[in-house]
């Protein structure tokens, strides 16, 4: 597994596959893991705070957030979109 990486905003959005980012929610407790990149995408997930993502490399614009591809680590094939701000 790689060693987890606290990235600032510059360095997400440049970000390729294979780094490890955090959910950093401070406005809940919970972040959607949607199917697609988008808010009215189905929830695959809730996230917590603290949660290890792996990003893919694949990145969207829409609804006004940079939506990341991304693996939950610990959870076998679960992958899903989710906003760049509610990530580092």
């Amino acid at each position: 597994m790689t060693d987890m990486v606290k990235l600032n905003d510059q360095e997400l959005e440049n970000a390729v596959g294979g780094r490890t980012v955090t959910v950093q929610n401070s406005a809940s407790s919970y972040t959607n893991l949607r199917a697609k990149a988008g808010l009215k995408s189905d929830v695959v997930l809730r996230l917590e705070n603290g949660d290890l993502l792996e990003t893919t490399g694949k990145k969207k614009q829409k609804d006004g957030y940079v939506w990341y591809q991304v693996y939950v680590i610990g959870a076998e094939d679960c992958f899903g979109w989710v906003a760049g701000s509610l990530v580092g």
